[in-house]
Parts: structure tokens; sequence; C-alpha cells
């Protein structure tokens, strides 16, 4: 009798010994699978991210933007003239330095706005360039080996009792549905920077009318600095997954099994919330707003 019961208890011991290794390969297996996705979303440019977007956004810009930039250029123009003529007495002391100027001017405002679209890509391709190295570097310290994490926190489950494991089990079944739900925040965090991008892009020729003017240039200015801070937003973000593995790295052999599985859903709160910081830090930092 005594041999039965000793059976059915450690048919209930493997069986949630069994429920809880089943739940942490699946959360340790999100993680892995969110820090690809963070890096493999962060390391595309906008036109690689969606084609048929970018197509879009570029196709709105020159067809329905530009000629709007054409308007603002020409009064930013006029008022450069007007600016001119009168800082000069009414030509009585103008020379033909000033007429050159004025036409360079000229020059540069048409050049800028007709390559609005090369020079924005151009700044997201440098900064890129950026996240693409930081991603070489921390891509090998951003992932955990499941088996090796099994093995230690399996080990200490073995000396529990049926209702311990059953609590863990609970436990570790509840943080992994949390865990999936911070990872369509994350997606949605990763998603609307993309869609910043393109709307920023969209408009990119107005502001670069204004980029030739002293008054008016501060629009362009601003402008530019915006672009910078969204390509090196990606940047930070790639330094939070890289923090947010290890920090899970770090706990993942705590000998309180309790503790380390709230640890790792409290990390991922955090991993959150970082990640909708980094815009705003990307933008002090660049000065822009």
């Amino acid at each position: 009798m005594l041999g039965l019961l000793d059976k059915i208890e450690e048919a209930i011991r493997n069986f949630f010994i069994g429920l809880i290794e089943a739940n942490l390969t699946t959360m340790f297996a999100d993680v892995n699978e969110k820090t690809s996705t963070i890096a493999e979303q962060i390391g595309q440019t906008p036109q690689g991210w969606n084609g048929n977007i970018f197509s879009m956004i570029r196709s709105l810009s020159e067809t329905v933007i530009i000629p709007i930039a054409g308007m603002i250029i020409t009064f930013v123009l006029c008022y450069e003239l007007i600016t001119m003529i009168t800082e000069k007495n009414n030509l009585h002391e103008g020379d033909t330095f000033s007429f050159f100027k004025y036409f360079i001017k000229m020059w540069v405002a048409v050049f800028l706005v007709s390559h609005t679209f090369d020079i924005t890509m151009a700044i997201f391709d440098v900064a890129q360039h950026v996240v693409s190295a930081a991603s070489d570097l921390i891509k090998g310290s951003t992932y955990i080996d499941i088996q090796e994490v099994l093995a230690a926190m399996l080990a200490g489950l073995q000396n529990k009792g049926i209702p311990e494991l059953a609590g863990i089990a609970m436990e570790t079944l509840l943080v992994g549905n949390a865990m999936k739900l911070l990872s369509v925040v994350i997606t949605v965090i990763l998603y609307g920077r993309m869609i910043e991008i393109f709307l920023t892009c969209s408009v990119a020729p107005i502001p670069f009318a204004t980029l030739t003017n002293r008054e008016w240039g501060q629009t362009g200015n601003n402008y530019i600095r915006n672009l910078v801070a969204l390509g090196f937003q990606g940047f930070f973000m790639m330094v939070c997954m890289a923090i947010y593995t290890v920090l899970v790295q770090s706990i993942v052999l705590s000998e309180n099994i309790h503790a380390s599985i709230f640890q790792i859903a409290a990390y991922t709160v955090l991993l959150c919330f970082s990640l909708f910081k980094t815009g705003s830090l990307s933008k002090s930092i660049f000065n822009a707003h």
C-alpha cells in the first residue's frame, strides 16, 4: 500500500515538474525570440522594413508635399531678397557678391528640396550603420542557453513538496502568459517607431525648404535633429535589449525559483518602459523638440 502511494506521489511530482519545465522552456524561448525580434526590427532601414510603405510615403512626399515646399521656397527667397535690398539701402550700397550669394542660396534651396528623400535616407543609413555595429558586438551576449538554465533551475525542484511544485507551476504559467502580453507591447513600441519615421519623412520637403534662411532655418535644423534622434533611438533600444538579457541571465541561476520567475517578469516590464523612454532620451541628447 505504501509503495502504491509512493508511486502516485512520484507521478504527481513528475507531472508538476514536467509542467514547470514546459512553462520555463516557453518563457525562455520567448525571451530569446523577443531579443531576436528587437535586434531584427531595429537593424532595418525604413526601405528595408517595408518597401511598399516606403514607396507610398516617397510618392506622397514627391507629389503632394514638394509643391507646398516650392511655395515656401518662393516665399523664403522673396523674403530673403527684400531683406537684402533693405539692408543695402535700396541697393545704393549693394555689390555684385550679394546677388551672387543670393543665387547660391536659391540653388542650394532647390537642391535640398529636390533631393530631400536621398538626404533623409542618408541620415538613417548612418544611424543604422551604428546600430548594426552595436548589434554585432551585443548579439553574442543576448542569447540564453535554455537547456543549461533549465538544468540549473530544475535541480532545485527535486526536494520540494507537491503543494510547492503546484504553486511554482501556476506561477510559471501566469508569468509566461504575462510575458506574452508584454511581447505585444514591445512589438507596438517597435512598430510605432517605424511609423513615426515614415510620418516624419513624409513631410520632409517642407522643413528642408526653410534651411537656407536665417530666421526660418530653425525649423529645418530642428527637423534634422529629430531625424538623427529617431535614427539613434535604435541604438538606445539595442542597448536596452542587451542590458535586459544580461539581467535575466544573472538571475536564472538563483536558488529561489519563486524570486527568479517574478524577477524575469519585472525585468520584462522594465524593458518595455525603457524602450518607451528611448524616444525622449534620444531627442533630449540631440536637442530635438
